[in-house]
């Protein structure tokens, strides 16, 4: 069966979006996952703050990898979101996921996002554990 890290460098080679919202996998093992980026000028929204897709989008990803670590293929389900502070061009966010419960079918995940003095978003994922293996 491959590493958590061998299954997350066979999805980050495929997946296109996280590398272009310019991703960086810091640690990841069996039930987490933890990733890096910077917001760009191009992710801002009209009100010069990052677009809420962004925290969004970095979440999922860790999502994504965490529940993936076992070595099941696992699909998100159902995801939600609170945002708790807006972000500007040039902030480096962490986005940080917990397995808080894994069963054969059925994966949850919180997903703390943070810079390095706040939490900017709090998020929450389910996942299905299909019967495919990596």
């Amino acid at each position: 069966m491959p590493t958590p890290n061998q299954i997350v460098n066979t999805m980050m080679a495929k997946d296109y979006f996280s590398q272009w919202l310019g991703i960086e996998v810091l640690e990841v093992k069996k039930g987490y996952s933890k990733l890096q980026m910077t917001v760009r000028e191009d992710m801002l929204n009209g009100f010069g703050i990052a677009h809420g897709g962004i925290t969004y989008s970095i979440a999922d990803s860790a999502l994504a990898f965490a529940s993936n670590s076992h070595g099941q293929k696992a699909v998100s389900v159902e995801t939600s979101i609170s945002h708790t502070i807006s972000l500007k061009a040039g902030d480096v966010i962490i986005a940080e996921a917990i397995e808080e419960h894994c069963s054969n079918k059925i994966g949850i995940y919180t997903v703390k996002i943070y810079t390095i003095s706040e939490t900017v978003a709090l998020f929450k994922g389910t996942v299905y554990r299909t019967s495919k293996e990596w």
